[in-house]
């Protein structure tokens, strides 16, 4: 049903519910019995035995148990204790294989499931006349909720009051800029997502403005639960590597199968044992398997997992490394995936100037004083927890507040070091001044390193001292990064 080409009387009308009471007790235990809980339903998670069941399924592997199998009935027949050496050997390959891959895909599930954090987990309701804070899992439609910049939608959402509202809605729309919202607008039925501007939806913020509006969906009814269900249904397949595998396995089951009728038939034609040619068939079929090829195969891939994981590329499975490297074209998301979602102040104008004044070089006091100003009209913020940043707000504001915060900061650190320098006399008297500059598409440490460091300084030195001071862990840059570094004279 929708809810974007109606009048908000008409919403609540047919949501039963008043703007001035919200729903009462009893009411909200009804359709929380009929609707369920306002969550995501999660695909239901494989345990590590089923991973590790799911490992024996390729047709290689099948063939060396098979394989593994015939070699130990014929061992116990013979009770030859040698015997037993070689279906243990094979045995042990299959199962460091397993463990490998199970491991693999353990550590990709833990970090997938770490990135399951964009639902709100409070919410501002209104039931029974009288506004509370409670579990966004506990909403239902039909819930009056308040929201005001910084908060996360919890459901999707028909606005009845806006004021200057702005709601960041790049995960659905791809659109980096905020959306305007007006509670006053009546799009057409078939206006698209984007332009649903009397609407808004779970798993967005708020970057401007307060509103009130009554939850239209919720769980897997809203916009955000419909893109999971396509993720629910996407069938894996299968690798061009698997299906390589798949059919090299096929290719060698035949041919050791051939070869070991061929072999039957001869020996018993010469007059051979039954036994000693049968065990004979059996070791060339053993010995055409190659059993260390799966193990080298998922080492090497696993080798390549690793490396991905240190240019923060996540590995769900192994085989997945190896498609890679057969794409041709790659369809990206742009906002927050080829681009960081936020915006970056980089130039300043001051009255009656025409020339930009770039924040790459040391700023003036009255650019700093420009700032400061407008730092103060802004409503945003920018939060630094550890080595992760968090913008809440306007996009611009936040641009505004960062770039104060940048400024300060090369200001703070220039004193420190001009002062500590100036008063040991034994020192040289060079300074060192720090400025903040921005990461271009060609940009690499080790450039950056050769326009700045002094003479007496190795670019190793240089690179070790601006990773120190802007934290980081690798000597990975963006472009449109913003990064402090600095200078002698």
């Amino acid at each position: 049903m929708t809810y974007h080409n109606k009048e908000k009387q008409e919403v609540l009308q047919e949501l039963n519910v008043q703007e001035a009471t919200g729903l009462s007790s009893s009411e909200v235990k009804k359709r929380r019995e009929q609707y369920g809980e306002n969550r995501l339903r999660a695909k239901k998670s494989k345990s590590n035995w089923e991973r590790f069941a799911e490992q024996f399924k390729d047709v290689m592997i099948l063939i060396l148990l098979a394989a593994a199998a015939i070699s130990f009935v014929v061992a116990c027949v013979e009770g030859d204790p040698e015997g037993f050496f070689e279906p243990l050997l094979i045995l042990l390959i299959v199962v460091v294989n397993a463990i490998m891959g199970v491991m693999q895909e353990s550590r990709a599930e833990k970090a997938l499931e770490a990135l399951k954090s964009m639902s709100a987990p409070h919410a501002r309701v209104l039931r029974d006349k009288a506004e509370s804070i409670i579990d966004a899992s506990e909403l239902v439609p039909g819930d009056i909720i308040r929201l005001e910049a910084g908060d996360f939608v919890p459901a999707d959402a028909r606005l009845l009051q806006s004021v200057s509202l702005k709601s960041e809605e790049s995960a659905l729309t791809g659109e980096s800029v905020p959306a305007e919202k007006d509670a006053g607008a009546c799009p057409k039925a078939d206006a698209p997502l984007g332009d649903r501007s009397n609407m808004v939806f779970s798993g967005c913020s708020i970057t401007y403005g307060t509103a009130v509006a009554v939850v239209t969906a919720t769980g897997m009814d809203t916009e955000m639960g419909k893109i999971a269900n396509l993720l629910e249904g996407a069938d894996d397949g299968q690798t061009p590597l698997q299906k390589r595998l798949a059919q090299l396995g096929k290719y060698l089951g035949i041919l050791a199968l051939a070869a070991c009728a061929i072999i039957f038939v001869v020996g018993l034609a010469n007059g051979l044992e039954v036994m000693e040619i049968f065990m004979t068939s059996v070791s060339l079929a053993v010995s055409a398997i190659p059993e260390g090829l799966p193990v080298i195969v998922t080492i090497v891939l696993s080798i390549g997992v690793q490396r991905m994981v240190k240019k923060n590329a996540l590995i769900r499975r192994l085989p997945a490394v190896e498609t890679l490297g057969s794409a041709s074209v790659i369809c990206s998301d742009k906002t927050g995936t080829l681009t960081q979602n936020r915006m970056t102040l980089v130039e300043t104008y001051l009255d009656g100037e025409t020339q930009a004044n770039k924040l790459e070089t040391k700023p003036s006091e009255e650019v700093k004083t420009l700032l400061r100003l407008g730092t103060l009209c802004c409503d945003g913020a920018v939060v630094f927890d550890g080595d992760k940043e968090q913008h809440i707000g306007d996009p611009t504001e936040t641009a505004i507040v960062l770039a104060v915060i940048m400024v300060a900061a090369i200001s703070i650190y220039g004193i420190i070091i001009v002062n500590a320098s100036n008063s040991n006399p034994e020192k040289s008297q060079t300074q060192r001044f720090y400025t903040s500059i921005t990461v271009q598409p060609d940009d690499t440490l080790w450039n950056i390193a050769d326009s700045y460091a002094s003479d007496g300084e190795s670019h190793q030195q240089y690179i070790n001292a601006v990773k120190s001071l802007n934290n980081m862990t690798d000597d990975t840059i963006y472009s449109g990064q913003n990064i402090v570094i600095y200078y002698t004279k």
